[in-house]
């Protein structure tokens, strides 16, 4: 794996700024698996006393997209990515810390190898949930994400 938290944590800070400022974080990634963490603070919060819906969807996506660079580091060619489309589910407050995983590393590498053999777009549909500190989800996303070879024009 050539991509390692600490070098996505500056990526944020340099390129999602809103995201690295509502403490959205990296914090493992494997070939399979990644894990974000926000904590809920008052930049974060809505009205309700819970974490705003678009902070776990930043975290959430990053969970999901951070594998998606990964795979594609990892092939030395020229692949474009793009979320297309979400869906998110919210099953409780989101309050303290949320850690939010995704476990579809196998998905999005099959898509890649694809992607490069055809030489045709292809789209893949990554899940992510968030749990608070006790256990209980509290939201559970879906990224469609689309990743296509860019060709020399």
């Amino acid at each position: 794996m050539l991509v390692k938290p600490r070098q996505v944590n500056m990526f944020l800070f340099f390129k999602l700024p809103a995201a690295f400022f509502c403490g959205v974080r990296l914090k493992t990634i494997s070939e399979t698996t990644c894990t974000t963490q926000v904590r809920h603070r008052w930049i974060n919060q809505n009205p309700f006393g819970s974490m705003f819906w678009a902070v776990q969807g930043m975290a959430a996506e990053l969970s999901t997209g951070a594998l998606v660079m990964a795979s594609i580091k990892e092939t030395d060619k020229n692949i474009s990515m793009l979320v297309v489309g979400n869906k998110a589910i919210f099953l409780k407050k989101a309050r303290g810390r949320i850690t939010f995983k995704c476990n579809d590393g196998a998905i999005i590498k099959e898509k890649i190898t694809r992607a490069i053999s055809t030489k045709v777009g292809q789209t893949c549909i990554l899940k992510s949930v968030g749990v608070d500190e006790k256990g209980d989800e509290v939201s559970v996303f879906e990224f469609e994400w689309s990743i296509k070879v860019k060709t020399k024009e």
